[in-house]
């Protein structure tokens, strides 16, 4: 299972890399196989303040439909167009060209919640 230690992670399966007050958000390796062959990813949530938790979008296996967690506070700043057209780079490159959305970070955002790369490995075993 490919976590990169770079990035930090949640216990819904998503992965944040932070850059200064912008992170980049998307599922991790781990998510992709469990929900298998990623079929359409939505997010009508850009230009939209949320708080920590909320639900940004959503991702469509050819099976199950899965929602998309916040992992900190902020305000959506940009979709993955790519996906549109191809929504299997989830399955392909999670933590590369698959990524979701980008975030602007709400001032004094929480990042407490976030997981190391061990930390994360030790939940998913």
């Amino acid at each position: 299972m490919n976590t990169p230690s770079e990035l930090k992670y949640t216990k819904d399966h998503e992965w944040i890399k932070i850059e200064g007050n912008v992170a980049t958000i998307g599922i991790t390796d781990f998510a992709q196989g469990e929900l298998g062959d990623i079929v359409y990813v939505d997010v009508d949530t850009v230009d939209d303040d949320l708080e920590g938790g909320a639900v940004f979008g959503s991702v469509e296996a050819v099976k199950t439909v899965s929602d998309l967690f916040l992992p900190i506070a902020g305000k959506v700043i940009e979709f993955n167009s790519e996906l549109e057209d191809q929504p299997e780079l989830l399955n392909t490159d999670p933590y590369g060209n698959g990524w979701i959305i980008k975030l602007e970070l709400a001032d004094g955002a929480d990042h407490s919640e976030l997981l190391t790369a061990e930390e994360y490995q030790a939940i998913i075993g």
